[in-house]
């Protein structure tokens, strides 16, 4: 009776844990999707570099008192790690998306930003030792193709774009792959929080720096497009930075790298619906394109065998 009622918990507690997890990918999903719009949104009064800087800085102060009432929790030797993964989870990727959007429509970032399990699975396998089976590459080589497809089909590409603005969004992808190895593999016993506010307020340090040298703070803020241009600068940061981070950093840790990367199935499906609200155009040689990364991205993660742990 007693094995019985044990077993009972048990499957209840993974049941919620499951869950959770869940829950934690679909609100992950539902942010980052609509941070393409956002971005572009911040783009009509600021430039590519203040909207970035905009929105790490605005990130970093959210976790300010975090930091102040956990400093000597993070141990000395991991704060060069925690540094690191801001850099490549968060102060890059925030540079190279807004940049790369000068160039490309929302919907189209959003989609190419699937690219992340792919390059998550491919920087294991180099520097992790991580095996990839066959299916994995197949499904690699399937998501690059819709990549590339994408870019040549896209009825929207904006004026001055060339294949830059691409290359932007799969270097921001490369990194973060880095960092979802990086944390999964360094700073698993380091609580989430502590992780995303350390990151994010180092990083702070930096984009405020960043807005000092490019003339942010000389700018009319009396003009409506630069006022609301930084209030979605400022959202993107606060939602789609902090917040988002310290969830994705705990579904790391959670479910493992692959469930974590897999977050990027969800974005695209919100981010071209922001698109297509907005007026965006999305035909059907774009949407095969897009189906057929995801399908490159389902096919690389759906192979039991591998030795992520999941």
């Amino acid at each position: 009776m007693q094995i019985c009622s044990a077993n009972i918990i048990y499957k209840f507690t993974l049941g919620n844990t499951k869950l959770i997890n869940w829950i934690i990918f679909l609100a992950l999903s539902l942010v980052w999707g609509s941070s393409f719009i956002l971005i572009k949104a911040g783009l009509t009064g600021l430039s590519a570099v203040h909207v970035a800087s905009l929105r790490v800085l605005s990130a970093g102060l959210v976790l300010v008192p975090v930091v102040i009432r956990n400093l000597s929790v993070l141990p000395a030797k991991k704060l060069g790690l925690t540094f690191l993964s801001g850099i490549l989870g968060s102060l890059f990727p925030a540079y190279l998306f807004c940049i790369a959007e000068t160039g490309l429509d929302s919907s189209t970032a959003g989609v190419l930003n699937a690219l992340t399990p792919i390059f998550t699975i491919i920087i294991g396998a180099f520097f992790f030792r991580n095996k990839v089976p066959a299916i994995k590459i197949l499904g690699m080589l399937i998501a690059f193709a819709g990549s590339v497809l994408l870019y040549f089909n896209h009825a929207n590409i904006l004026p001055g774009s060339n294949v830059l603005n691409v290359l932007l969004v799969v270097l921001a992808t490369v990194c973060y792959g880095i960092n979802v190895n990086l944390v999964r593999q360094y700073l698993n016993e380091v609580p989430s929080l502590i992780i995303a506010a350390f990151a994010l307020v180092t990083c702070a340090c930096i984009a405020l720096l960043v807005l000092v040298f490019t003339g942010y703070f000389s700018l009319n803020f009396r003009n409506a497009d630069v006022m609301w241009s930084t209030v979605y600068a400022s959202i993107l940061g606060i939602a789609g930075t902090a917040i988002a981070s310290v969830f994705f950093y705990m579904l790391i840790k959670r479910a493992g790298v692959v469930f974590s990367s897999m977050v990027t199935y969800g974005i695209p499906i919100i981010a071209v619906g922001w698109g297509l609200y907005f007026g965006e155009q999305v035909g059907l040689k774009e949407v095969g394109c897009m189906l057929l990364i995801l399908l490159g991205v389902y096919l690389a993660n759906t192979n039991k065998k591998t030795t992520y742990k999941t």
